[in-house]
């Protein structure tokens, strides 16, 4: 064995910031799971969809108990080829599982996954703390007052488009410099408005291609230190992993607990995902990796 070895990869926990939503902080200087409780009966994974609220308070109940620190909650599908509901729809549907997440867990950090002000508005009133905006670089009129007048903390994903272009692909000359430059818009939009606590989602399956997606995911790690906040990784079982090993939603923990990983490696702080054990479990062998003590 030679004398001297070389140094291996400089793995590091990610930046730290603190998120405040409202009354509540979170530390985000180790990463946090975030898990999806989806609402609607038009989700792209079958599997994560919840109807009744006795369902709903036993998934919630078992992510927070497997570890997820926020719970993103949301009433309208965003896979590729849905329909768009009514705003009324809409928040028939989100309103009372918010209403019975704030009674059950009055100290649970709840985000509403929506795009409309005045979906935004109602959440707000009945207790989400954050609102994610997958429309975050093309907000309606609205909603970043909305979202500053609740001193509410704010995810800014990025796409293109209204709902039913935000899916067809786009035309970039360098997705990751167009990404960071309209993502540094609207965060400054944001905190414009009003809004101190942003988050940035880079839109993975958002108005881009499969390979455009890879491209995107291979500079992460630059993102948080560009933006100067926060950066989520929303790629739980999204058709980047299922189509890239010919598999299927159902199929594809596999895949994306091995994205998860290399997100991690990269500085991200927030994991979206459906399956919260899975991504605990690779946050805590991140963190052997970073700091071997632990």
């Amino acid at each position: 064995m030679p004398d001297f070895l070389p140094a291996g990869p400089d793995f590091g926990l990610p930046e730290p910031f603190f998120l405040r939503a409202r009354n509540k902080m979170l530390d985000l200087s180790r990463p946090v799971v975030m898990g999806i409780l989806n609402l609607s009966q038009d989700s792209f994974y079958a599997g994560s969809r919840i109807e009744a609220e006795k369902k709903l308070l036993s998934k919630a109940s078992e992510m927070l108990e497997e570890g997820a620190l926020i719970l993103d909650l949301g009433a309208l599908s965003s896979r590729p080829g849905s329909a768009e509901i009514t705003e009324h729809e809409e928040i028939s549907l989100l309103i009372p599982g918010i209403r019975t997440l704030r009674m059950e867990f009055p100290d649970l950090l709840i985000s509403a996954d929506v795009y409309r002000s005045e979906v935004a508005a109602a959440a707000l009133a009945e207790g989400a703390d954050i609102i994610n905006n997958i429309r975050g670089c093309d907000s309606d009129e609205g909603m970043l007052e909305t979202i500053a007048s609740a001193k509410a903390a704010c995810i800014l994903m990025h796409s293109r488009g209204d709902f039913s272009e935000m899916h067809k692909e786009n035309a970039y000359e360098n997705i990751v410099t167009e990404v960071v430059s309209e993502l540094s818009f609207a965060i400054a939009a944001a905190r414009s408005a009003g809004i101190s606590d942003v988050v940035a989602d880079p839109g993975f399956g958002f108005s881009k291609n499969p390979a455009q997606n890879f491209q995107l995911f291979r500079q992460l790690s630059y993102l948080s230190a560009l933006l100067g906040c926060p950066v989520l990784a929303g790629i739980s079982r999204k058709s980047m992993i299922y189509r890239s090993l010919n598999s299927s939603p159902e199929e594809a923990l596999n895949g994306t607990t091995a994205l998860h990983m290399a997100a991690l490696l990269q500085g991200v702080h927030i994991l979206r995902v459906h399956d919260v054990k899975p991504a605990l479990e690779t946050i805590r062998l991140f963190e052997k990796l970073c700091s071997p003590e632990l």
